[in-house]
């Protein structure tokens, strides 16, 4: 077994095949943590599983709120995880159970996908993102030469739900990847995290890709650079003495239970048209900030200072932004892609625009901040650890979708010691990440279990609330 565990981590330091998800025999480590989930399998439905998928979660380092509009990020893929056991079954049935007490058993036939997630009785439930990835990867990658049968899978994670750090997409691309492998498919990586990612919009989130696209093409050692149509991906070495530590709020957000995240999705496409028409141009081909940056072609810092310019500071209203445009609400929403909103609903265009403007310009900044040769290790630390902060401020003022909470964390994190620290993830509540120099990691934990965590009741597993994490491999596939 020594010498396959060697094998295995030749592959998993990129040496084998890098373009389809790697297909490991899990070493001793990974074996330690699967047997529960394999005891489980075997008390629920009565036989063994035959693989095993891995697919992690992510921290973002810079670029939020800017993939929807296709603009680059830089996040990481971290130790914690989404895990499954998998085995297809001889019936059209999908069978999940899942570890945590918390969430209950579920089936249903595999023809009615569809219907088990629009169900708006039952929320935005743990296997409906389960149910988006098998119904993804069987719309995308499998069509009607699908093999008949189900599926029968048992469920574990430990990364920290609702809290910015990717549980969902993780399960949606692990549904999927176990999808796939079960219907002896492999495909890219870049095609699957891509069909992942329209895969979650089935729940109702019309998010970016960057979630998906960490999950799959994650690698050991390197944050990454992840750039959209097409989808690439850049490794950024990080400076050696760099800590990300990642820090709980204590506060939640479930970005498919409320209109939040649809409602900043549906102002930045918006603004995009807006100035789009104010600048002569067809503002039905625009769906993006960056297709309306190409069409002008202009500069980031260009694009912030016509925002500025087109795009008044007051919210419009619905009716408003329709005249401007010269369309119907209809029409509107139709080539938009709109969700409803409520006719009362108001619309924050200069903000929303100024902040991913500015924003997709941090991310360049923090990657030549990384890729510069003649910079000292501690200039380094203090540029990056600006760049993050000032995101935070975009984040709170401009995108409006911090919290207290959120922020009184982020500036414990710097009194703590911590060189920058911003929300990370949709916002509204869960997780900020903090740069530390390394010397200090352990100082500056200690400072915010004091200053901040002490005087605060949790419920939260105290390894859940604040650790330092390093880049981590992306998902794969685990056979016996």
């Amino acid at each position: 077994m020594q010498s396959r565990e060697r094998a295995m981590s030749k592959k998993e330091n990129g040496s084998g095949d890098d373009c389809q998800v790697p297909i490991l025999c899990a070493n001793a480590s990974l074996r330690s943590r699967l047997n529960p989930l394999v005891d489980r399998f075997r008390s629920k439905f009565d036989k063994e599983p035959t693989f095993f998928v891995r697919v992690p979660g992510r921290v973002n380092l810079i670029g939020e709120h800017v993939d929807y509009c296709g603009y680059s990020v830089c996040p990481m893929a971290i130790e914690q995880d989404i895990l499954l056991a998998v085995a297809s079954s001889d019936d059209d049935q999908l069978r999940l159970t899942n570890l945590d007490p918390r969430y209950e058993d579920f089936h249903c036939d595999l023809e009615n996908l569809g219907a088990c997630i629009e169900n708006k009785s039952t929320g935005p439930g743990w296997h409906k993102y389960f149910l988006c990835g098998v119904r993804g990867a069987v719309e995308a990658a499998l069509g009607v030469d699908a093999p008949p049968g189900g599926m029968l899978a048992a469920v574990w994670g430990n990364i920290p739900p609702k809290s910015g750090l990717s549980s969902s997409s993780a399960l949606v691309s692990a549904a999927a990847l176990a999808t796939i492998h079960a219907g002896q498919r492999r495909l890219p990586k870049e095609e699957i995290a891509t069909l992942c990612a329209e895969a979650e919009r089935y729940i109702g989130t019309q998010g970016g890709g960057m979630d998906q696209a960490i999950a799959f093409l994650g690698k050991a050692g390197t944050a990454k650079l992840i750039d959209f149509n097409p989808l690439h991906a850049t490794d950024v070495t990080l400076p050696e003495d760099a800590v990300f530590v990642i820090a709980h709020s204590l506060t939640y957000h479930n970005k498919a239970s409320t209109k939040d995240y649809n409602l900043r999705v549906a102002e930045c496409r918006m603004a995009a048209q807006i100035i789009a028409k104010s600048r002569n141009q067809d503002w039905k081909a625009v769906q993006k900030l960056i297709d309306v940056q190409k069409l002008l072609d202009k500069t980031l810092e260009e694009m912030a200072a016509i925002a500025m310019e087109d795009l008044p500071e007051t919210p419009y209203t619905l009716s408003e932004i329709c005249d401007i445009l010269g369309t119907s609400q209809e029409q509107l929403q139709r080539v938009s892609h709109l969700s409803p909103f409520e006719d009362s609903q108001t619309f924050k265009l200069r903000q929303r625009a100024i902040h991913v403007f500015q924003e997709a310009n941090r991310v360049q900044a923090f990657r030549r901040v990384n890729e510069d040769a003649t910079m000292n290790e501690q200039d380094k630390l203090c540029q990056l650890g600006s760049l993050m902060s000032k995101s935070h401020a975009s984040l709170h003022q401009l995108y409006e979708c911090s919290n207290p909470s959120v922020d009184a964390l982020v500036e414990a994190a710097l009194q703590c010691g911590a060189l920058g620290a911003r929300l990370t993830g949709a916002g509204w509540g869960g997780c900020v990440v903090a740069i530390v120099r390394k010397s200090e990691v352990a100082e500056f934990l200690e400072a915010m279990q004091e200053n901040f965590y002490k005087s605060r009741d949790t419920s939260l597993d105290k390894k859940h609330l604040l650790f330092p994490t390093e880049p981590n491999q992306g998902a794969a596939i685990y056979i016996n």
